[in-house]
């Protein structure tokens, strides 16, 4: 029985990992074909039903997928943050390497994000709000420590997460020489919107 579950979970793996090697910049979700992923994977079509009920629930597994490493990834960073202390540019810095190692995920969120498919952009959305509840925790928590109350920390934590999926959208297809740029760019804009949201939390202060 282990080694049939083992298998199941493999070929789960394995058409998973098919649909995400067919997305490309020219190439969105909606375009594949159950059989052109079965065939990927290695398995006859109506196999892909043990699986997954249908194509777009193999997609809503990769959203998943996608949000719960960026998830994991960023936590990490909250680990090198405590050690190097500088939060925006290592936030930065493991974002950059999530679209490095994880860009078809990524693709895939942003396309779906705006897409024609409720469940899509459902999905999509539960795992950007859940990233901004985790920023938003830590930006509050790092500004209590800093005794720097920031004026709304889950605006500022919408902001950053829409400005960093915009930028990442562009990174996807950079040089690294558009890369380190963007990154440079976006490091600073981030900062703007921490100090902007210092700034006028100081002033509503001194308003009362």
């Amino acid at each position: 029985m282990a080694t049939r579950a083992e298998q199941k979970l493999k070929t789960r793996r394995a058409l998973m990992d098919a649909a995400l090697a067919q997305l490309s910049a020219d190439r969105g979700f909606g375009s594949l074909s159950l059989r052109e992923v079965a065939r990927e994977a290695g398995i006859a079509p109506t196999s892909f039903y043990r699986h997954f009920s249908e194509l777009d629930e193999l997609g809503l597994a990769l959203v998943d997928e996608g949000g719960v490493a960026l998830r994991q990834l960023m936590r990490q960073a909250r680990k090198r943050i405590a050690r190097d202390g500088s939060a925006i540019s290592t936030s930065v810095d493991t974002f950059m390497e999530y679209l490095g190692n994880n860009s078809n995920l990524f693709r895939l969120m942003l396309r779906e994000r705006t897409g024609v498919s409720k469940p899509f952009r459902t999905a999509v959305k539960a795992e950007i709000d859940h990233f901004v509840t985790e920023l938003a925790d830590d930006l509050g928590r790092f500004a209590d420590e800093q005794n720097k109350p920031l004026a709304d920390a889950r605006l500022v934590a919408e902001s950053m997460v829409t400005l960093v999926f915009n930028q990442g959208a562009e990174a996807l297809d950079a040089t690294p020489k558009e890369r380190d740029e963007l990154k440079a760019k976006l490091k600073t804009e981030l900062r703007m919107i921490l100090v902007g949201s210092q700034t006028l939390a100081q002033w509503q202060q001194g308003r009362e």
